[in-house]
C-alpha cells in the first residue's frame, strides 16, 4: 500500500469528518474532542496500514537474505565438490571426478539462482524501504498535528465563550437601543412637572381668593367710616 492510498484515504476522512462537525457545530469543546477523537482513529488506522507494509518490507529481506546464505552455502558446496573431483582426477579416478565435477556443476547453478534472486529483491527493497521512510515521516507529522489541536483546545475554546459573551453583549445593547429606559423616565419626569404646576396654579388660586376677601374687608371698613362721619354731620357734631 504507497503513502499516497494510505493518508489520502485518511485525509478523506478528516476532511469529511471536520466540514460535517463544523457545519453543525454547537458546542465547540464537543465539538473539538470529537475531532480529536476521530483523528486518533485515523492515526491508530494509518499505523496499521504502515505497519503491514513494514510487515512485508522484512519478509523481502528475509527472502533477500536467505538467497544471499543459499548463494554462499551453494559456492562452498560447488568448492568442495569441484576440490574433490581434482583430488579423484590426480587419483586416476575418472568416473568418481566426473561425478563431482556434475555436482560441483550443479552447486553453481543454483548459486547462481539464488544470486539473481537476491539481485532481483534488492530493488523492490529499496522502493519499499523508501515507501516505509515516508510513511513514518507522514505519520509522525499526524501526531504532531494531533498534539498541536490538543494544545490548542483550550484556547479555542476560551476564544469561542469570549466570542459569544461579546455577541450577547452586543446583543443587549442594540435592545437597548431600541428600548431606551431613559425616554419612560423623560415622560414620568413631564408627568411629575405638570403635577408641580398645578400645585403652584392652586396655590395661586387660593392666594387671590384671600387677597379679595381683604380688599372686601378694606371696603367694609371704609363705609363704614363714611357712615359714622354722616352720623356726626346730622347730630351737629
Amino acid at each position: 500500500m504507497t503513502k499516497q492510498s494510505i493518508f489520502g484515504r485518511v485525509a478523506q476522512l478528516a476532511r469529511a469528518n471536520i466540514n460535517a462537525m463544523l457545519d453543525s457545530a454547537e458546542d465547540p469543546g464537543k465539538m473539538i474532542d470529537q475531532l480529536i477523537r476521530d483523528y486518533r482513529d485515523n492515526i491508530a488506522e494509518a499505523e496499521q496500514s504502515i505497519a503491514q507494509t513494514i510487515g512485508n518490507l522484512r519478509l523481502m529481506e528475509d527472502d533477500h537474505r536467505e538467497d544471499v546464505e543459499a548463494a554462499g552455502e551453494w559456492g562452498n558446496k560447488a568448492a568442495a565438490a569441484s576440490d574433490k573431483a581434482e583430488e579423484f582426477k590426480r587419483d586416476g579416478r575418472t568416473a568418481d571426478a566426473e561425478k563431482f565435477d556434475r555436482l560441483a556443476r550443479v552447486a553453481l547453478g543454483k548459486q547462481i539462482d539464488a544470486e539473481q534472486r537476491a539481485a532481483q529483491t534488492e530493488p523492490a527493497i529499496r522502493s519499499q524501504q523508501e515507501i516505509v521512510d515516508r510513511l513514518k515521516d507522514g505519520l509522525a507529522k499526524m501526531k504532531d498535528k494531533l498534539g498541536e489541536l490538543q494544545s490548542k483546545r483550550d484556547s479555542l475554546v476560551a476564544r469561542q465563550k469570549t466570542a459569544q459573551a461579546q455577541t450577547q453583549v452586543q446583543e443587549a445593547m442594540k435592545s437597548v437601543s431600541i428600548l431606551d429606559p431613559t425616554s419612560e423616565i423623560g415622560r414620568f419626569e413631564e408627568k411629575v412637572r405638570r403635577q408641580e404646576a398645578q400645585v403652584r396654579g392652586a396655590q395661586e388660586l387660593a392666594d387671590s381668593s384671600l387677597d379679595a376677601q381683604f380688599e372686601q374687608l378694606d371696603d367694609m371698613s371704609q363705609e363704614a367710616d363714611v357712615e359714622a362721619r354722616l352720623a356726626a354731620l346730622k347730630s351737629g357734631g
